[in-house]
């Protein structure tokens, strides 16, 4: 979750810009600016509950998140994004690609990982990320290439804070003793 917000407020604080109006670009960078200050909150109170007897939520059989399946997954991500935007650069691609091209890749990286982890949840923003990613990269072939940045962009970052927000709500709550 707290990743996923990271990288989401990233998305937006890089590519909410031009042709956005500059008022509509500031209030979504810092919107996604107190998402993730609010992801951060949550993400250290679920820690000081479950340093104070709450249960853990469960996780996939071994105990880890991040086993072999994990590592596999990022390590194809790392050479897909990477390979990716080099192989674009040398086919004279325009900037704007890169941003759909990592869009693509990232909810690749969240629809591989949901079996993987045994969490569905995550296949919707990485199918919405998948969308965006192709989306963008057929803009690149039209008038509209300016948009790339905020559809493939700033929608991913959003999407990816959105999910985190819901996530981390959802953890903390079964965090809680009431429940």
């Amino acid at each position: 979750m707290l990743i996923g917000a990271v990288f989401g407020a990233v998305f937006v604080f890089v590519n909410a810009s031009s042709p956005l109006n500059t008022v509509l670009a500031t209030v979504l960078q810092v919107a996604a600016s107190v998402a993730l200050a609010f992801i951060v909150f949550m993400w250290f109170t679920a820690g000081k509950r479950l340093r104070t007897g709450a249960a853990a939520p469960a996780r996939e059989p071994g105990g880890s998140f991040y086993g072999r399946g994990y590592l596999l997954i990022v390590a194809a991500e790392a050479i897909l994004l990477f390979g990716g935007i080099a192989v674009l650069r040398a086919l004279g691609r325009p900037e704007e690609t890169n941003v759909a091209w990592i869009a693509l890749v990232v909810g690749l990286h969240f629809v591989a990982l949901a079996p993987v982890w045994k969490e569905p949840s995550i296949l919707i923003p990485g199918v919405v990320l998948t969308v965006l990613g192709v989306v963008g990269l057929v803009m690149t072939f039209t008038s509209a290439i300016a948009w790339v940045p905020i559809v493939s962009g700033v929608a991913s970052g959003v999407t990816l804070l959105s999910g985190s927000l819901a996530y981390s709500r959802r953890a903390l709550a079964s965090l809680n003793p009431t429940n």
